[in-house]
């Protein structure tokens, strides 16, 4: 009887170890699925960072992004996503995209660009050009 409690004990803890390695694929899978390339107008971009594995997998991108943007809010920098970013050159628009995460890398044309991002109506303004991998902007 002892041998019986143990071995349906011994099933159950390999079903939950089954069903929590399901999850994290799953998971980890979804987060893939997030981080997506796209264009807008001449540019490539991802954006993503979230959870430790996407920020992870958005560092080892990074090498081939020539600019980078991270948005937060608040004084503890709260990760940001579903901003609109619209970037210019000698005061036109040359692209728009809504960032899919809080971390944006992006390829495109060596030149230097003001950005102007908008999150729940307030808008934020910087320049990007090629190298700035970092520029961050705080609601």
């Amino acid at each position: 009887m002892h041998t019986s409690k143990q071995a349906k004990a011994g099933t159950r803890r390999l079903w939950c170890a089954a069903g929590a390695a399901v999850v994290a694929m799953g998971v980890s899978m979804a987060a893939q699925a997030d981080m997506t390339t796209s264009t807008a107008g001449p540019f490539t971009y991802v954006c993503g960072g979230v959870a430790a594995d996407e920020q992870a997998e958005m560092r080892t991108e990074a090498r081939h992004y020539d600019m980078g943007l991270l948005f937060t809010q608040g004084g503890r920098g709260e990760f940001l996503s579903d901003v609109n970013v619209k970037l210019m050159r000698n005061g036109k628009q040359v692209a728009e995209f809504t960032s899919t995460g809080p971390r944006c890398l992006i390829k495109g044309p060596q030149a230097s660009y003001q950005v102007v991002a908008t999150y729940e109506g307030t808008s934020k303004r910087t320049t990007l050009g090629p190298g700035d991998k970092n520029v961050q902007l705080r609601w």
